[in-house]
């Protein structure tokens, strides 16, 4: 027999059914929201180097429009780079030259050439096609 007014769950029945109760765990929450928030400004950031990325100097876009031909860019490259790059781009002083395509963009070997910025290379600065008829060859090791 059932008696009215008393209360029948134990102590058990409350600790289980409290258990059960889906709870809002605010640390989650402020750890979901920063990361959010670190992503966006990451984005942002990126976007505005991505706008605000200076243009193409005009030498560089000069040569960027040519086609080069990698046999007069290898007649350059033995004129001027062989002393320290090696007869086959094997590297002497300076590196070895294969696979520079997979390490460089063409801007970036552009402005490795005619720089100066990395010595012993010298500054060099070849005619824009002559520079397209280099990079051609550059590529193709």
């Amino acid at each position: 027999m059932i008696k009215e007014g008393i209360n029948l769950t134990t102590d058990t029945d409350v600790a289980a059914d409290a258990t059960s109760i889906p709870s809002f765990d605010t640390k989650s929450s402020l750890q979901k929201t920063l990361a959010i928030a670190v992503t966006f400004v990451i984005v942002a950031i990126a976007v505005a180097l991505w706008i605000l990325r200076p243009a193409f100097d005009p030498y560089t876009q000069s040569v960027l429009n040519l086609s080069g031909d990698p046999v007069q860019g290898r007649s350059i490259f033995v004129m001027n780079c062989v002393a320290c790059h090696g007869q086959w781009a094997n590297g002497k002083v300076g590196p070895n030259l294969h696979g520079v395509r997979d390490r460089k963009s063409d801007v970036r070997l552009i402005q490795q050439v005619v720089s100066g910025e990395t010595p012993p290379m010298p500054q060099f600065q070849p005619s824009p096609h002559d520079m397209a008829d280099l990079l051609s060859y550059l590529k193709q090791l």
